[in-house]
C-alpha cells in the first residue's frame, strides 16, 4: 500500500490588489510513496515543496485533485495521530524549555506524565540536544531550534513523517546527526517524506525523488533511473607524476584534461574509450603513483539544473506557457 498519494493535486492563488491575477503554485501533482521509503521533493526556493507539504497537511486546501495519507484522505483525524510534521520555520513559545515543549506535545498525543518525560530525554538525546534542554528556547539558535522542531515531529513515533528543509540552520556535525535519525527512521519501516534544495542530502539518503520546477513535476523516479549513471570517463588522481609524463599522456590523448593538486599531484581525466588499467600501467611506468581512481558520472546536480532550466517559468495561468 501507497503511504502517500496525491493524484493531479493542484493550488493556484489569486494576487495582485487592482487586478488580481491567477498565480500556479502547484499543477497536477500525481505522486505515490511506499510505505517505509525515504522520498525526497526536490527544487529550487519557489518551486512548490512548501506547498506540496502545506497541501498534504491540510494547512491549505487544494484547487483541485486529492491527496491521501496511509489510505485515508488527508483530513481524517484519526491519521493525523500516526504522522509527524516539521513545517519549514517552526516556532515554539519562547520561555518553555526543550523538555518542556516536548512533553507538552507528548500531552497532546494523549502519553502519561512518565512517558513523555522519558519520550522527551530519549528524542533530545537522539537530535543532538544536551544539557540546553533545560534552557529557555530563546536562547536557542536557528540550528538547535530545528534539532527541536525534528524531536517535535517524531515524538509519537509516526508512522509517516514529513520534514520541510530538516538541515535548513544546520551545522556539517547536525547534518550529519539529522541523516542519522532518518536512517533510523527508515530502519523502522517509517516513511520519510522530505523537501530540499540541498542535493547531496537526496543523494546520500532517498531512495526516490522527485523534482519539482515552477510549480509542475519535473521528474521522478529512483535515483538509479534519473541519474545518468553511465561513466563518461574516469578521474585518476597520482602523485610523483613529472612535466614530461603529463606532456606525454595529453599528447597521446591518454588525459583529455588536468589539475594540479600541488606537489607533483595532479587529478587527471580519462576519456571512457581509455580503458583505466591502461592509464593506470602507462602514468605508472613513467614514474606516476596512484592515490585513487573513480568513475566520472553525471551527479544529481547535474540533472536538477538541466530539469529546472527546461521547465516553464510562467507561472500564471491562461498564458499558454
Amino acid at each position: 500500500m501507497a503511504a502517500i498519494r496525491t493524484e493531479a493535486l493542484t493550488k493556484h492563488y489569486r494576487v495582485g490588489f487592482w487586478r488580481p491575477r491567477p498565480y500556479v503554485a502547484l499543477e497536477g501533482l500525481t505522486l505515490s510513496v511506499s510505505e517505509g521509503e525515504v522520498f525526497g521533493c526536490l527544487g529550487p526556493n519557489g518551486a512548490g515543496k512548501t506547498t506540496t507539504l502545506k497541501l498534504l497537511m491540510q494547512l491549505i486546501y487544494p484547487t483541485s485533485g486529492s491527496a491521501e495519507i496511509l489510505g485515508q484522505p488527508v483530513g481524517d483525524v484519526r491519521m493525523k495521530r500516526r504522522i509527524g510534521y516539521l513545517p519549514e520555520n517552526p516556532y515554539f513559545y519562547d520561555y518553555l524549555t526543550a523538555e518542556e515543549l516536548l512533553q507538552y506535545f507528548a500531552g497532546l498525543f494523549g502519553y502519561a506524565p512518565a512517558e513523555r518525560r522519558r519520550r522527551a530525554a530519549a528524542l533530545l538525546d537522539q537530535v543532538g540536544i544536551g544539557a540546553e534542554r533545560r534552557m529557555q528556547l530563546r536562547t536557542f539558535s536557528k540550528g538547535m531550534l530545528q534539532r527541536v522542531g525534528i524531536a517535535q515531529a517524531l515524538i509519537n513515533d509516526p508512522e509517516v513523517v514529513f520534514f520541510d528543509e530538516p538541515m535548513s540552520g544546520l551545522d556539517p556535525l547536525g547534518r550529519r546527526e539529522i541523516r542519522q535519525v532518518i536512517l533510523q527512521l527508515r530502519e523502522r519501516g517509517c516513511t520519510v517524506f522530505f523537501s530540499s534544495h540541498v542535493l547531496s542530502d537526496a543523494e546520500a539518503l532517498c531512495s526516490r525523488v522527485a523534482i519539482l520546477a515552477s510549480g509542475r513535476l519535473a521528474g521522478v523516479g529512483r535515483l538509479t533511473d534519473l541519474v545518468a549513471f553511465q561513466a563518461r570517463g574516469w578521474e585518476l588522481v597520482v602523485g610523483g607524476l613529472d612535466d614530461a609524463a603529463l606532456a606525454h599522456a595529453k599528447m597521446t590523448q591518454l588525459v583529455v584534461r588536468d589539475t594540479p593538486l600541488g606537489d607533483r599531484r595532479y587529478a587527471l581525466e580519462v576519456p571512457l574509450s581509455v580503458s583505466p588499467e591502461r592509464a593506470i600501467a602507462e602514468l605508472t611506468g613513467r614514474g606516476a603513483s596512484l592515490v585513487s581512481i573513480n568513475p566520472l558520472r553525471e551527479t544529481l546536480e547535474d540533472y536538477f539544473v538541466r530539469q529546472v532550466a527546461a521547465a516553464p517559468h510562467e507561472r500564471g495561468l491562461g498564458t499558454g506557457t
